[in-house]
């Protein structure tokens, strides 16, 4: 009797953008592949708020949905043009967890009864070839846009938390745990060799941040 091993599978270019459609169609209109961690909002009871209270809140849930949609472009696009095997595994690594808090956003976004922002195609295509631009430049350099993104995040995801009333548990322990997993996203791309970005770069990403939350709030 033989035993029989399986292999890893080699993608080509061709089946690597087929992917890439894949989940940007799940991205943006279907359901995202998460890693079936459970919401940390489910552990907490929905708290009574004001409207003006549910109507900020959910806004900001809608950039923090839209920052995640431009997540998954930014590390599928990346993914798809690094350099090495590794590189690749901890961009996709990372963008299975980033669904994660999509499929949280969304929910959240339902339960405040609002809804996902109408320009989400156009940020997930412009996040896409951003990050296909940095994967070109080099793994080191993807790897220093991951860390550079994620510091910016976590600076966005502290101002959000100061908005967001205390007894909005649900809300909160969401952002925390989003928080958490940012920080952690960006030591393990800092210690896979990430290299800190040139100052007009870093300059550059948080002003298309504040495009993207200033209209997001609002469309």
């Amino acid at each position: 009797m033989t035993t029989r091993t399986h292999q890893p599978r080699h993608y080509t270019q061709l089946d690597r953008l087929l992917i890439n459609a894949d989940q940007a169609l799940r991205t943006l209109f279907g359901r995202p592949q998460t890693t079936e961690r459970p919401n940390p909002a489910s552990d907490h009871d929905e708290s009574e708020l004001r409207e003006d209270q549910r109507r900020h809140i959910a806004r900001l849930m809608r950039i923090n949905h839209t920052g995640e949609v431009c997540a998954q472009a930014l590390y599928q696009g990346q993914a798809l043009t690094a350099k090495l095997p590794e590189t690749r595994d901890r961009l996709e690594r990372s963008a299975e967890e980033e669904n994660d808090h999509l499929a949280w956003c969304a929910e959240r976004l339902e339960e405040l009864g609002d809804r996902k922002s109408l320009l989400n195609p156009v940020w997930y295509a412009g996040s896409f070839a951003m990050g296909a631009a940095a994967g070109l430049a080099g793994d080191k350099w993807s790897l220093g846009f991951v860390v550079e993104t994620e510091r910016q995040v976590e600076n966005h995801l502290n101002g959000h938390l100061e908005q967001i009333p205390a007894q909005d548990e649900k809300s909160r322990s969401i952002l925390e745990q989003m928080k958490t997993d940012e920080v952690r996203h960006a030591q393990v791309a800092k210690a896979a060799g990430g290299t800190d970005l040139p100052g007009p770069i870093r300059q550059a990403m948080k002003l298309t941040s504040r495009i993207m939350t200033r209209t997001v709030y609002w469309v």
